[in-house]
């Protein structure tokens, strides 16, 4: 069991014509001082008795030869007898053997020892050889208890970034400069992305076609799928001791704070937006022209963009005939999200309370609308209303009914307070396109349907809101979260803010002296009159 290192040679003898190996006189020096091994004939070799099988039976020993030195066949020798000695455990060291063994034959070196260590402290099946795609896979089936979203954006990340670039790594072996490369690739990639699209080339623009730049919030959630597979690793199956999602560094991340439609923006996005619509218009030589396409696509000084109430207002009153206005002003004034408003059920409807719950959604899971609950305990919420959202409800339910009687028996009772014209619940994008169709037509600037929520926001704290109670309404965790995320200034609740403040502050006129010239009191010599006692006070 501790091993012997010998010399051999490839020699054979001339009569028989075997190899002579250890028996060659040409090993050892004929005489004079110094080591008796030939410093010119032969190769070292070592020979390492192995853990018997299960059942007790003799392996073959190891064996590595054709080392150019002793001291290389000692450090071999050394190593593999410490791999032997990490644990004493039968079963483990059966393990720790067929191992050795294995990746002597593939690789004719020897395990890493840390590797090995690891992987005995840790109970892991040493012969199991995980990909990085194998365990992604893998940690998809165990995700049972996730809604269909979740499973897609996972599915996602892991079929167009991690599968691509890091799938073949092993999983032991996975580093951080792994997954750094990884990201540095999709910037890259973003470039090629950018730079066909400019091109004007169809064959380059087909490469790319259904392909847009990742950004940095996707590369964030891109690193937060795979860190929390690997943490399952870690935890579940002790595949792993080390998380390097976890230690990755990332860009920092770029917050779009929402910004407000002044006069000023909203001047500068009407110049930009009849330029690129003439533009368009000359590039399709007098077809049809796609204007709600340019309308949205006109840059702006920000991803998320807040009417001022005055535009809000001018929507709302455009808004007003068509049979969806309802729904558009429960997200303008109360917050809700696009998926929760569509899902708005009337069982949850209580007129006379005048609240509504936000018990469920409808949701778009690629393009196919999923109904479920509210993702978080926070979201499935009541809400109180205002008397005139109220009586906007009622009037929706009465031409609810109408559209039930008119369409007979091929209406769709499916109980959800908006629906289409045969009762069917509403399809999500639906709600968005109409949106985008009322703003164009009332004259507005192009905002999101998701940042009416920000002008929700925005318009509850400038009314004197406690934000606590904006919190609640809007379905947030933290009013952290919502003071950060989802609250403009309005430019006119900042200039009043101002004007209070300076009421607090009331400064004296100047004293004028004779002749027309005034006297202004030093501050310092005030201040030390008005800090130090007269001396019938001390």
């Amino acid at each position: 069991m501790a091993g012997t290192i010998y010399k051999t040679c490839t020699c054979r003898d001339e009569k028989t014509g075997k190899r002579i190996g250890q028996a060659c006189p040409k090993l050892r020096r004929s005489g004079g001082k110094g080591p008796r091994w030939s410093s010119t004939h032969g190769k070292w070799a070592y020979q390492l008795e192995l853990p018997p099988h299960a059942d007790g039976t003799r392996r073959t020993p190891l064996r590595h030869g054709g080392l150019a030195s002793l001291e290389e066949a000692e450090a071999e020798l050394d190593h593999a007898r410490g791999l032997l000695a990490l644990d004493d455990d039968p079963r483990i060291k059966r393990q720790i053997v067929a191992l050795i063994l294995a990746t002597f034959k593939e690789t004719r070196r020897l395990p890493d020892t840390e590797e090995v260590r690891r992987k005995v402290r840790t109970r892991q099946d040493l012969n199991r050889q995980v990909t990085v795609a194998e365990w992604l896979q893998e940690f998809l089936g165990r995700k049972r208890r996730i809604d269909d979203t979740t499973r897609r954006v996972y599915e996602s990340h892991i079929r167009l970034y991690l599968n691509p670039y890091l799938g073949e790594i092993r999983l032991d072996r996975l580093r951080v400069s792994d997954i750094a490369g990884m990201f540095d690739a999709i910037e890259e990639f973003n470039e090629v992305i950018v730079q066909a699209r400019a091109s004007g080339d169809p064959e380059e623009r087909a490469k790319v076609r259904y392909r847009r730049p990742v950004g940095v919030t996707t590369m964030y959630r891109i690193r937060a799928t795979l860190r929390h597979a690997l943490n399952i690793a870690i935890k579940q199956d002790r595949l792993l001791d080390f998380n390097p999602a976890a230690a990755v560094e990332m860009p920092p991340p770029v917050h779009s704070r929402p910004m407000v439609w002044t006069d000023e923006r909203f001047a500068q996005w009407r110049n930009d937006h009849a330029e690129r619509l003439a533009d368009e218009r000359r590039r399709r030589e007098g077809k049809r022209v796609d204007v709600i396409g340019v309308f949205v696509g006109t840059s702006r000084p920000s991803p998320a963009m807040v009417w001022t109430p005055a535009q809000t207002s001018t929507f709302l009153a455009h808004a007003r005939l068509h049979r969806l206005y309802a729904l558009y002003r429960l997200i303008a004034l109360r917050g809700l999200r696009r998926g929760e408003a569509v899902g708005v059920r009337w069982p949850d409807v209580h007129m006379s309370a005048q609240t509504i719950g936000v018990h469920w959604q409808i949701t778009q899971l690629g393009w196919q609308p999923v109904q479920g609950k509210p993702k978080t305990d926070a979201s499935d919420r009541i809400i109180a209303v205002d008397a005139e959202t109220m009586a906007t409800i009622k009037e929706h339910r009465t031409r609810q009914n109408k559209e039930r009687l008119a369409a007979g028996e091929d209406w769709f009772d499916s109980g959800f307070v908006f629906t289409d014209e045969l009762g069917r619940p509403l399809h999500p994008q639906h709600v968005t396109d109409q949106f985008y169709w009322l703003a164009y037509e009332a004259g507005l600037p192009p905002v999101r349907l998701h940042d009416l929520r920000h002008g929700a926001a925005s318009l509850m704290l400038a009314a004197g809101v406690e934000l606590k109670v904006v919190q609640e309404t809007l379905g947030h965790l933290s009013s952290a979260f919502t003071r950060d995320t989802y609250t403009s200034v309005y430019p006119q609740v900042a200039a009043a803010a101002a004007e209070a403040t300076a009421a607090l502050i009331t400064v004296p006129a100047p004293i004028a002296r004779e002749g027309g010239h005034r006297r202004v009191r030093r501050l310092g010599s005030w201040a030390a009159r008005s800090i130090v006692p007269r001396r019938d006070q001390r």
